[in-house]
């Protein structure tokens, strides 16, 4: 698969000013042995190439040059045009040296996970995770609860058995008022989001083309995880891909910021890494519906977008009357692409505990960098990267 990438996840000025904090970073993400030698040592050799090839055209300028001025002149230049040929071999032999190490370096920071804001506890996985608060009563029954699938099974509004003949495992037919209600909960998701907090409703293609799936980070590290088609189209594993996308190579106007908008789509995943969980049911299906949010601000705004997102996400719940609590997650359980998420968690009374059912994420400047999304600040009249969440 081949990607044409113009922009680093990363800062990679950032990176060669702080190593040490870049490092332990890395390491809080879960890669114990990660060390920016690499990252520096490519960084190195392909700025010393940039040095060589700004020296060599300014030298092939002069000649070229002093080769018009011969010409003019009916002088002799054959020892000029000589060297002209010369240097441009040269340049023509260090560019290529060059993108190499550019490729490289480009490959090795798409890898890498955002950098955890300051104020993120650092841990492995989710019992590092620290709950910020709840909401809701959890009802109390006088007896045992069955789950979703026995309930939809038993009243004929669920049926795993066709859809496992026909399109295989993890797959979901809804049926009746089941159906009905899903049809009216999207509906109200999205009218809640548009009518009552703002958001631009998109509707979209389930299909993208590979950079839009880099750019926001699922792409590489999560390439055996979503649907390829023949034709180097992706199907997409959440309305994040499309709706972060909308503002590729944008520089945007400060007072245009933040941005909001919200989709309802069909998502698709493989569950490459989920074989023995949650094989019954909804929780973990190939396709499942999905309402996104998502918004573009500026680096002051993320902090206040990214509270007021996830009080958004809470209201849906508070009106369904559905106890939950927020958890903020470690360094270690975040999403690739995020420096700080919120995991909202609904209680489920046949599992007896708490199961994720939306998630928050300030992704900082990281995806904004690969997208070449900007705006233009009024404030020093300077171009600066969005955040995005």
């Amino acid at each position: 698969m081949m990607l044409v990438i113009a922009q680093y996840m990363h800062d990679i000025e950032h990176i060669r000013k702080n190593p040490e904090g870049f490092e332990k970073a890395m390491k809080s993400r879960g890669m114990e042995e990660f060390t920016t030698e690499e990252i520096l040592g490519i960084d190195h050799e392909k700025r010393s190439l940039t040095t060589k090839l700004q020296a060599l055209n300014k030298q092939r300028n002069e000649v070229t040059e002093e080769i018009k001025k011969l010409k003019m002149n009916k002088s002799p230049c054959e020892k000029q045009i000589e060297l002209s040929k010369s240097i441009t071999n040269e340049i023509e032999a260090a560019s290529l040296k060059e993108q190499v190490e550019k490729d490289k370096l480009m490959n090795t920071l798409s890898n890498l996970p955002n950098v955890p804001s300051q104020d993120v506890p650092i841990g492995a996985d989710e019992n590092s995770n620290i709950e910020i608060r709840r909401c809701g009563e959890k009802r109390q029954f006088d007896f045992t609860p069955k789950s979703h699938y026995e309930l939809g099974e038993r009243l004929g509004l669920m049926d795993f058995e066709q859809a496992a003949k026909i399109s295989g495992s993890r797959f979901t037919i809804l049926k009746g008022q089941l159906a009905k209600l899903g049809r009216a909960l999207i509906n109200f998701m999205l009218d809640t989001h548009a009518n009552e907090f703002g958001y631009t409703e998109v509707y979209h293609p389930a299909l993208v083309k590979n950079k839009a799936m880099y750019n926001v980070g699922q792409l590489p590290k999560f390439s055996d995880d979503s649907y390829l088609t023949t034709d180097e189209l992706r199907l997409i594993p959440t309305s994040e891909v499309f709706l972060t996308n909308l503002v590729i190579d944008k520089i945007v106007e400060e007072k245009e910021l933040p941005i909001r908008f919200t989709a309802y789509s069909e998502c698709f995943r493989k569950e490459a890494g989920s074989a023995g969980h949650d094989t019954r049911g909804m929780i973990r299906q190939h396709q499942f519906g999905k309402v996104e949010l998502v918004s573009i601000t500026t680096e002051n705004q993320s902090n206040d977008e990214f509270e007021r997102m996830t009080s958004v996400a809470e209201e849906i719940l508070k009106k369904l009357e559905l106890p939950y609590r927020v958890m903020l997650l470690c360094s270690g359980d975040m999403g690739f692409a995020a420096q700080k998420t919120y995991d909202i968690e609904v209680w489920l009374p046949e599992q007896n505990k708490y199961r994720e059912i939306s998630s928050c994420s300030n992704c900082g400047a990281f995806q904004a960098r690969r997208m070449n999304t900007k705006y233009f600040s009024e404030t020093d009249r300077k171009t600066k990267n969005t955040c995005t969440l």
